[in-house]
């Protein structure tokens, strides 16, 4: 349990109390876990306020009540929101509304399983965005680990650069659990409210407002795999439908925004992966059907040619 009092953690902040950033933190049966968690956030250290957002989705262990006693020991900064019933099983994602009632210019995110390493992590990413307006979003890296030790980091190569506004736009995926980015996520578009992979949602909305830092100089932090993680404890087949699912959703949105590049990015998308879904079998079978269906397109094209010349 973190011993470090309220004025200790404020007093760096000046005579603003309005935060400058939001930490967003969905909980649900973390009980073992959300006081790393909130530990994280208190020893965050910054020349800016900064509150922490706390959504507990009706967990059934005593995650609600560590939250409380946290709540209750720094009421100038832990702004808690308890449900009555549980949101998520019934198709509603917590963050849209979290987002919507966090105060700050930015918001970081991390789930109330997971933590941070790095003590300067906000300072070093608020200041990054505050001198760069052409971009929105900034990242690091994460480490993955459970009961049996470290898995390595979360995401590599290409992970490990910055982002492009298409790119980002494009669904690239970012460790969720690092990001810091301008407070723009106001409104869920309809195609994309039930969106599984939510954070590919984010990242894509976000693109539209700017770029991605790669920050490599914040150390990595800690993602925790375990039985009740809502993706990481997913089957191999189910993450793929998921992820199929999300690539639908964006193509749909794109589709009606018109935003043609877009909209074909996210069918090639979806075409890839659902021939990887599939048995080798029915992968000869819809390749078959790709072939005959471009002969028949370029036919049609080769005739309509014909008569028009």
């Amino acid at each position: 349990m973190n011993s470090r009092p309220e004025s200790d953690i404020m007093k760096n902040w000046g005579p603003a109390r309005e935060p400058l950033l939001s930490i967003v933190c969905p909980t649900y049966n973390h009980e073992h876990f959300v006081a790393q968690t909130l530990d994280s956030f208190l020893a965050q250290q910054t020349d800016f306020p900064f509150e922490v957002v706390i959504n507990d989705d009706c967990s059934t262990d005593g995650t609600a009540a560590i939250v409380a006693d946290y709540a209750r020991r720094y009421p100038g900064i832990i702004r808690p929101q308890f449900q009555s019933e549980n949101q998520y099983q019934q198709g509603n994602h917590p963050c849209p509304g979290l987002f919507r009632l966090s105060r700050g210019k930015y918001i970081a995110f991390c789930e109330g399983d997971d933590y941070w390493t790095d003590p300067f992590k906000l300072q070093k990413q608020v200041d990054f965005l505050e001198h760069h307006l052409d971009y929105v979003i900034t990242y690091h890296d994460a480490v993955a680990f459970n009961e049996h030790g470290m898995q390595g980091v979360q995401l590599q190569g290409k992970g490990q650069r910055d982002a492009t506004s298409l790119e980002l736009m494009q669904g690239r995926p970012i460790s969720t659990l690092t990001t810091c980015f301008r407070n723009v996520l106001h409104e869920m578009p309809r195609e994309l409210a039930g969106a599984p992979l939510t954070d590919l949602v984010w990242w894509a909305l976000l693109g539209a407002h700017g770029k991605g830092k790669y920050l490599g100089d914040i150390a990595p932090a800690a993602y925790r795999v375990h039985s009740g993680g809502v993706f990481s404890m997913r089957s191999d087949k189910k993450k793929l439908q998921m992820t199929l699912h999300t690539y639908g959703a964006l193509a749909n949105y794109y589709f009606r925004i018109g935003n043609v590049p877009l909209y074909e990015h996210c069918q090639v998308q979806l075409f890839g992966l659902s021939i990887s879904a599939i048995s080798p079998l029915k992968k000869l079978l819809a390749l078959a059907l790709v072939a005959r269906n471009v002969s028949v397109n370029l036919l049609r094209r080769a005739t309509s040619s014909t008569a028009r010349g």
